[in-house]
């Protein structure tokens, strides 16, 4: 069949792809294929093209001479032909047409594609050779077998910078500082060896005709400061046949996020690395250890010598010299020859050199060779003056160490003549990375006075402030003994749980002093640790036994005076409440029961079966349930409130239900008031009372579905999801929830147990939960290239702010946890 007539085969650079305009010819010239992109082109639809000769399409009847060419054969053609569209209008498209094949090689039907015939016009082409030729950015073109086509002028060197010498991958090792903006040179970065990974992505995107991403550094020949790069890479495909014939890369300066990239790591390495002990000495050689090379190439940190003695630190006159003791150094010199001071020797700092100035100020600063001070300071000390000598120190800063307005010490940051000035911001960062050390030094400071054991006692003892959570409102008060008695191990907290639940923990650690205060903390730890887990309440006190178990093991004969296992024992109290069910489920370890004030005004003790103390061992707790109306006031209490010299526990229990019971307009004003009540002026024991009034998910917050183990019901799940959503008003939600209900529905499907449940929770968050019959808990792992499954959770991991598994007395609950759209 004459398909259409060949006008020209004009370049097809200068054509215009006309983008899906796809349809198959049969070999007797019939049409039995149209595209949407077809349609949109010549404006006949499917099903009047379909079944009709290819001929009828053309604006004119095809010659009978030689010139058209009969789609017959294997063989592809292309050319220009003339072709009507549905209103009429005549369209000169360039078409190709590709023979399918069958398995002997024979033509079966030709695919056929247009292109509109609309040269590109000269002006614009010369806009587009100008903007490449004259860009600012490095760009350059790479044929299929990545040898090198074209660069404009910043790729190839010629824009009249000097090319900065290439260096590639490892992290920095030497301090920052502003170089030369401009990317390297394309010949650089193919006579490179150590820079392959470029050439080897130009390859990739040549092969799989995908669009890449390449970040390489640099390095001037006079800076210590590498420079980031990112290589931005393309296909470039013929528009006829799509068939890509090159690759496109444009570089472009990332340095400076490079850079604060690279300080939030240091920053980050600063909350693990530094105050990982209760040791003066070791937090501040943990500063130094770290903050060299990454920022310095020698660090040193001088602390007054009352700080090493517990004591609270005191500093002369501003315009008087400061003794230092050097307590940590270090080098990026093995050894640390730079050191003009040796540790544990003292030093004075007159007041004009830049470690005392920036004590009096309590500010840091920056300091060098062009600070006439500098100079003085250093030509005073023959160590030190040899030292800058031989060294090149010619940049330093300066940083207090200061923390709770204590001034503690004074950091000094040093870079020698292989690095560049510091700047401002490396003064920034310093500040932060002495600021959070002072924090850890004042901590190692405080350890060591047994007279701060209260305040210890208090930041370790209570949350300094309650966790955000839907359950309940909550109000706490915690008053020491007023009596020489000592610290004592009273305590309580709040722990958010999964599916909008929370934990309520009140306890008491036998005895007083610094024994039990470390004993209350290992128990408030422990307890949060167990809660993260989600244990039921009893299994929780069976492992909280466990532990004092151990402690008590451990203390047993201790020759520092801690005392006999007999003398180690605690209460405590653990409710789990759940605003869905309104059911708080207790157990009690030895420790008082709570009283309830009901909306009602109707206050009772709840009636636990009570466990033995902790500690005790081989004894089982058992828990209580007990259903809540919504606004019900439980009061967690320690014995320091209910018991007194006159009068008894029972005694006790009925004036705090008496207290309960008074009116009052908040939490805050109810805590003062039972206080108030209950206790004398100078209590006799420590007391820690939880106010805790109780909230209700209504029916409208919770949507909940019984699923069968039918993989079929995945795609049902997510549309009631999406439903559900929307009736919520989430519909921005949709998305993510209904990919996370799909991978935890299949997982139950496909490793759980019938019955399988599925619950929404609209509150503060979106919660979505999954529950089967099998206690088998899902755990997130690598999933290796070829494996077809294992990236569901890590996909949940990744979408959600939280996830989590808790085993329920009929198997386990998967849940995922997102927040709602803001606004």
């Amino acid at each position: 069949m004459n398909s259409g007539k060949a006008v020209s085969d004009r370049d097809p650079g200068h054509v215009v792809r006309s983008a899906g305009a796809t349809a198959t010819v049969g070999l007797h010239g019939i049409v039995t294929g149209w595209s949407e992109g077809a349609q949109r082109l010549l404006g006949w639809r499917a099903h009047e093209a379909v079944g009709r000769p290819a001929a009828d399409l053309l604006a004119a009847a095809a010659p009978s001479s030689a010139t058209g060419y009969s789609l017959t054969g294997s063989q592809e053609w292309s050319g220009v032909a003339a072709l009507r569209h549905r209103d009429g209008r005549q369209l000169d498209l360039r078409l190709h047409a590709s023979p399918s094949l069958d398995s002997d090689g024979r033509a079966r039907e030709f695919v056929v594609t247009a292109a509109s015939e609309s040269p590109v016009p000269e002006d614009e082409l010369r806009l587009l050779e100008w903007s490449f030729t004259q860009s600012s950015v490095a760009m350059s073109t790479f044929s299929r077998e990545s040898h090198r086509r074209r660069l404009n002028a910043v790729a190839s060197g010629r824009d009249g910078a000097p090319p900065p010498h290439d260096e590639t991958g490892g992290r920095a090792g030497g301090p920052w500082k502003r170089v030369l903006r401009r990317p390297p040179t394309l010949d650089a970065l193919e006579a490179d060896r150590a820079d392959e990974g470029f050439l080897t992505h130009v390859r990739r995107v040549a092969e799989y005709g995908v669009p890449l991403r390449y970040e390489s550094y640099t390095q001037g020949p006079s800076s210590s400061r590498r420079h980031a790069w990112i290589s931005e890479m393309w296909p470039i495909r013929d528009p006829a046949s799509g068939r890509v014939c090159g690759v496109g890369t444009a570089t472009f300066d990332s340095s400076e996020e490079h850079w604060a990239r690279q300080r939030l790591a240091l920053l980050n390495e600063a909350g693990t690395h530094i105050g990982t002990t209760l040791d003066v000495v070791r937090t501040a050689q943990e500063l130094a250890d770290l903050a060299v090379p990454g920022l310095a190439d020698f660090v040193s940190v001088d602390l007054l010598d009352s700080v090493l003695k517990g004591e609270e630190p005191t500093t002369g006159s501003v315009d008087s010299a400061v003794v230092l003791r050097r307590v940590a150094h270090q080098s990026s010199a093995e050894g640390v020859p730079e050191a003009a001071i040796p540790l544990g020797e003292v030093d004075t700092y007159p007041s004009y050199s830049p470690p005392a100035r920036c004590l009096a100020t309590g500010e840091p600063l920056l300091s060098g060779a062009d600070d006439p001070d500098f100079t003085r300071w250093i030509a005073q000390h023959k160590a030190r003056s040899a030292s800058v000598s031989g060294y090149g120190f010619h940049s330093i800063m300066a940083a207090p160490l200061r923390a709770r307005g204590l001034m503690l010490g004074v950091a000094v940051f040093a870079r020698g003549r292989s690095s560049d000035r510091f700047e401002p911001d490396d003064l920034i960062l310093a500040e932060e990375l002495s600021a959070r050390a002072a924090v850890s030094v004042d901590n190692a400071r405080r350890f060591t006075r047994e007279h701060t054991n209260a305040l210890t006692l208090q930041r370790s003892l209570l949350p300094q402030g309650l966790p955000r959570q839907a359950a309940v409102q909550v109000a706490s008060r915690y008053l020491p003994a007023g009596s020489h008695a000592g610290v004592g191990g009273d305590w309580f907290d709040v722990v958010p749980l999964s599916g909008t639940r929370v934990a309520l923990v009140v306890g008491d650690v036998v005895g007083h002093g610094i024994h039990a205060s470390a004993t209350m903390g290992r128990l408030r730890t422990a307890v949060r640790t167990l809660a993260d887990v989600d244990l039921p309440p009893d299994e929780l006190l069976t492992h909280l036994d466990d532990l004092v178990a151990h402690l008590t093991s451990d203390c047993d004969g201790d020759p520092a005076g801690v005392p006999d296992a007999g003398e180690i024992g605690a209460t405590c109290l653990y409710a789990v409440y759940d605003p869905v069910s309104r059911i708080c489920t207790l157990a009690s370890a030895g420790h008082p029961p709570p009283a309830v004030l009901l909306p009602d005004g109707t206050v009772s003790v709840v009636e636990l079966s009570p466990g033995p103390l902790l500690g005790v061992g081989g004894l089982p707790f058992e828990a209580t349930e007990v259903e809540l109306p919504e606004g019900s006031l439980l009061a967690f209490y320690t014995d320091g409130l209910i018991e007194a010299r006159d009068f008894d526990v029972g005694r006790g229990i009925n004036r705090l239900c008496k207290a309960l019971s008074s009116p009052v307009p908040s939490l805050e004003v109810h805590c003062d008031a039972v206080l108030k009540a209950m206790l004398p002026d100078s209590p006799s024991d420590d007391v820690a009372l939880l106010l805790a009034r109780t909230r209700a998910l209504h029916a409208d917050q919770v949507a909940a579905w019984a699923l069968p183990a039918d993989p079929a019901i995945v795609a049902d799940a997510r549309a009631q999801t999406a439903r559900q959503l929307a009736v919520w008003g989430l519909e921005e939600c949709a998305f993510v929830t209904e990919l996370v209900v799909s991978e935890l529905v299949t997982n139950a499907i496909r490793y759980g147990a019938v019955p399988i449940g599925l619950r929404l929770i609209r509150d503060r968050t979106l919660i979505c939960e999954v529950s089967d019959a099998s206690n088998t808990a899902p755990h997130l792992r690598r999933a290796r290239v070829y494996d077809e499954g294992g990236r569901g959770l890590h996909m949940v991991a990744q979408l959600t702010q939280g996830w989590g598994t808790r085993q329920t007395p009929t198997g386990k609950t998967i849940w995922a946890e997102q927040p709602l759209p803001v606004g």
